[in-house]
């Protein structure tokens, strides 16, 4: 099999794929048992305007991935730039991620963070294999924003905005 089929070894991946900063969202929904859960997302893209639609990829061996297959809903949590601390604690393997962390819930029961920069309701549409992960789309059906500045991630670390 030739480089070209394969594509490239992942440390040249994460290197290159390092280069392109992006937000920190905590993606959240609900287990079936309708325990919340949440989990560190920064592979978050907007997809169409019309209708309006949103994707995030998650990997299949994260405890999220079961949640998203068997639900209908969940929230997308862009995180503000003093938020790194709640980045690190959802992106860990911990069994309560919630615990001590302030939180609403929207009428569909599912966990919106406060403090952050802006919140993005979904409901899913669709689910696309990619790889050792799904790609899952929704309809944007509701959210909130504020004038916070944003937590980026950067070359395998955490940023704000100067401006």
């Amino acid at each position: 099999m030739t480089r070209a089929s394969r594509g490239v070894d992942p440390p040249q991946f994460r290197q290159l794929l390092g280069r392109f900063a992006t937000g920190v969202t905590v993606l959240t929904t609900r287990k079936p048992n309708g325990e919340p859960i949440g989990m560190t997302a920064s592979s978050v893209a907007s997809v169409s305007l019309d209708p309006p639609l949103v994707l995030v990829s998650v990997d299949k061996q994260n405890d999220m991935h079961a949640a998203l297959e068997s639900g209908r809903h969940f929230v997308l949590n862009i995180l503000a730039a003093e938020q790194e601390a709640l980045s690190r604690r959802f992106a860990a393997n911990e069994t309560d991620r919630f615990r001590g962390v302030s939180y609403t819930e929207n009428e569909r029961g599912i966990a919106v963070i406060e403090g952050i920069v802006a919140h993005i309701e979904c409901e899913k549409r669709s689910a696309v294999p990619g790889g050792d992960h799904t790609i899952f789309i929704g309809l944007v059906v509701g959210g909130d924003a504020t004038d916070r500045r944003p937590l980026l991630y950067y070359r395998g670390g955490y940023a704000g905005l100067s401006r």
